[in-house]
């Protein structure tokens, strides 16, 4: 073995930069978390060639002192933590005083700063094998100005993995999407060789939210969003997350922040595909913009060198409020919310601009918002059918002639042939409610308005319904909307009964480690809530003795490691039901009305207003839609009205 001896600062600093500085795009992130933890309003970004020949950061925070221009560019040298105290809570985007350092040691840096005290600017640059920093004079405004050049221009090895030019900065511009989306009260520029990229102005207002939002993930995302604000037990949940319908084929709009600091975090991204665990497609990704804000003492951001991951004082309650919320807000998303997006987008392409008004719909407080239900107009609400349809303990296996003979009884005295001459006949637009047909429970329109889904005029090839609006035609695939009706019910059912367990015959012996026996007999509590009952016989072995009836032909020894890898990992876990949801859902699709069933007008609306009505009506239990809205600009472009 070679002697022990002390590195040299270059290459200490070079080591550093191994985990700090992995491309053009990591610089950055470290420079424009600098200028904000400055206190800048105003952040100037200029790159050339991806950011590999040049990184310019210029922003007007309070600057740097003379004397301390050389410090600054030292290794662990930092203002913003003096005590371990500062560690357990740190406030700031940086803190460990490595950026500075590890970057000038693989590159060409220039430091230009100037505070409100001083008369002249002045600039520091570090040269030579022991990085000796040489100060000069220089004219530059209150602030700071750092220039990285020719980055990797001492370490080959590093520069050759770098990708293309376009790559590069496709990087780059992401940290700043990411910066931006972080701080609404700074504007940003980006410049890419001398051309203009994106200028944001600072965002003081929520429309100027938005329309920043608008701008960087498109306004199509804000215009399917919902907009999230909640608190409970010192947190706060706020931002966007996008309807089921607005679902990505990657999970590339996906931001969420900690503090202002944006994260990448398994137990975040868990809550949020929970969330949207029966209403997302499959292998489709939600989009969201998410803003967490806690007690810094209660989250550990010194957990990666990039800092972009964290670790929560406690993770499950996190999870749980991240979770809720979510599920919450997009279970309270009604058919009236939908119809304020599209034709906010369809006025918008019709008069020629991007944004006519806000569109997210608004789901503030974790509390339901009014559905637009059987409450929502006097015509349906408190018929005697309505009544006896929805008192009393609701079934777990509502099969479809049972729905099918509601509807028709809302039709008295209608037999195959009335049924058959049930007509709609709609009023020219505006006057868009139908005159109600003989037997027809369609209601005149009240002081509310009509509902939501408008009212049915016909039946297309036996699958789907049109119905008529003021906001235009409504399509509803009849099988996709029964199923989401029907599955609602039985797992509201299931919430009013709870689960109960069925003991096995012979218990299925499992062999798991010493850990996961450990954890299962702390939690055997915890699991018999969910219907499973495990018991441990040996340091290494569970017994599996019940099994939720439901779930009775499921393979017992899986889903009892699933269920303690999801307790490991997040410390809970929703196996039990997610696979007794899916069990639901198998059900309520085979027990839903199929294609080519003749409906009436009657049980056409009563299908859309019992949709109204239903929680995450707009996706059945597979993430498909169930209707669409064409809006009568659509129409009238369609048709080369008004030209």
């Amino acid at each position: 073995m070679p002697s022990i001896k002390l590195l040299s600062p270059r290459l200490a600093n070079q080591i550093a930069a191994g985990e700090v500085v992995e491309r053009p795009a990591s610089v950055l992130k470290e420079l424009v978390e600098n200028a904000l933890d400055a206190g800048a309003r105003r952040i100037d970004v200029e790159v050339e060639q991806g950011g590999v020949r040049l990184i310019r950061v210029r922003d007007d925070g309070v600057g740097i002192p003379e004397d301390e221009l050389p410090l600054a560019l030292s290794r662990h040298a930092t203002s913003k933590i003096a005590t371990l105290d500062d560690l357990e809570a740190v406030a700031s985007l940086g803190f460990r005083g490595e950026a500075l350092a590890s970057i000038s040691s693989v590159s060409r840096l220039t430091l230009t700063s100037r505070t409100v005290e001083q008369e002249a600017a002045s600039r520091v640059e570090v040269e030579g094998r022991d990085m000796d920093a040489r100060v000069s004079p220089a004219a530059h405004p209150v602030g700071t100005t750092v220039e990285v050049r020719d980055l990797f221009f001492n370490t080959p090895a590093r520069r050759k993995f770098l990708r293309t030019e376009k790559t590069e900065f496709g990087h780059v511009e992401e940290v700043l999407r990411r910066q931006a989306l972080g701080r609404f009260d700074t504007g940003f520029t980006l410049r890419h060789n001398q051309k203009v990229v994106h200028s944001l102005r600072p965002a003081e207002s929520d429309l100027d939210h938005e329309r920043r939002i608008g701008s960087l993930c498109g306004q199509k995302f804000i215009d399917n969003a919902v907009v999230i604000d909640a608190e409970a037990t010192g947190l706060r949940l706020r931002g966007w997350v996008a309807l089921p319908t607005f679902s990505r084929s990657q999970a590339d709009l996906q931001y969420f922040f900690v503090n202002g600091r944006v994260i990448r975090d398994r137990l975040v991204a868990h809550a949020v595909r929970q969330a949207y665990r029966d209403v997302l497609y499959n292998n489709r990704h939600p989009a969201f913009v998410l803003y967490l804000e806690l007690d810094p003492a209660n989250v550990d951001v010194n957990v990666h060198p990039t800092k972009h991951e964290v670790r929560f004082r406690d993770g499950r309650l996190v999870h749980d409020f991240i979770f809720r919320t979510l599920h919450r807000a997009l279970a309270d998303v009604r058919p009236d919310d939908h119809f304020r997006g599209a034709v906010a987008q369809s006025l918008g392409r019709e008069a020629g601009t991007d944004h006519p008004q806000p569109a997210a719909m608004q789901a503030t407080g974790g509390a339901s918002a009014p559905a637009a239900g059987p409450e929502a107009g006097p015509g349906w609400a408190g018929t005697e059918a309505w009544k006896a349809r929805n008192q009393g303990q609701p079934r777990s296996t509502w099969e479809a002639r049972d729905q099918m003979a509601f509807y028709r009884s809302l039709s008295e005295g209608g037999g195959p042939a009335q049924a058959g001459e049930l007509q709609a006949r709609p009023r020219p637009y505006p006057q868009t409610q139908p005159t109600p047909a003989m037997g027809s429970t369609v209601p005149e329109e009240g002081e509310h308005g009509e509902p939501p889904l408008g009212y049915a005029i016909a039946q297309l090839h036996g699958i789907y319904i049109l119905a008529q609006g003021r906001q235009g035609m409504i399509i509803v695939d009849m099988h996709a909307a029964h199923e989401r009706i029907t599955y609602e019910r039985m797992k509201r059912a299931l919430d009013a009964q709870d689960l109960t367990s069925q003991p096995l015959l012979v218990p299925v012996s499992v062999a798991v480690s010493q850990k996961e026996a450990a954890l299962a007999e702390d939690c055997a509590g915890d699991l018999a809530t969910l219907g499973l009952v495990v018991e441990r016989i040996g340091p290494e072995t569970l017994a599996v003795r019940q099994l939720p009836a439901l779930l009775r032909g499921a393979d017992a020894e899986q889903l009892l490691r699933d269920v303690l890898a999801d307790l490991i990992t997040h410390g809970q876990s929703d196996r039990v039901e997610a696979q007794t949801h899916e069990l639901l859902g198998t059900m309520a699709c085979h027990g839903s009305v199929r294609a080519n069933r003749q409906l009436t007008i009657p049980e056409m609306n009563a299908l859309l207003r019992d949709m109204e009505a239903t929680e995450r009506s707009g996706q059945c239990n597979h993430g498909r839609p169930t209707w669409t809205l064409v809006t009568l600009p659509e129409l009238d472009k369609l048709f080369l009205r008004g030209r």
